[in-house]
């Protein structure tokens, strides 16, 4: 069955950096869209970068020009690079692919 785990979440301070990544199994990762998500505590979960099957990247106006969204079809895996850590940055993050399925989160947590 499809599989999508993610890593790299932690503690980290305000304007650090995290790379976040999801490796996905069980599926044709190439021929996906890949997504990551974030759900804050009492919000509801937002979409914040996506990448599509021929790498091209959409983002949230609260990440853009912070966050980078990339891929690797060798490694099926998907990366997310986060810059300039702000608090309002705390959140879950998920990787789901396509509509067919989300991975279990990773959190990330921006505090001084």
């Amino acid at each position: 069955q499809v599989q999508l785990v993610e890593s790299g979440g932690g503690l980290v301070q305000p304007g650090r950096s995290l790379r976040l990544s999801c490796a996905a199994s069980g599926l044709r990762f190439d021929f996906y869209a890949m997504g990551w998500y974030r759900q804050a505590p009492g919000k509801q979960r937002e979409l914040v970068a996506q990448i599509t099957s021929g790498g091209a990247a959409t983002y949230a106006d609260s990440v853009k020009g912070r966050f980078t969204i990339s891929r690797d079809n060798a490694k099926n895996t998907v990366y997310l690079q986060m810059n300039s850590l702000k608090p309002e940055d705390t959140a879950i993050y998920y990787c789901r692919a396509g509509f067919i399925a989300w991975g279990q989160g990773t959190q990330v947590t921006v505090s001084s």
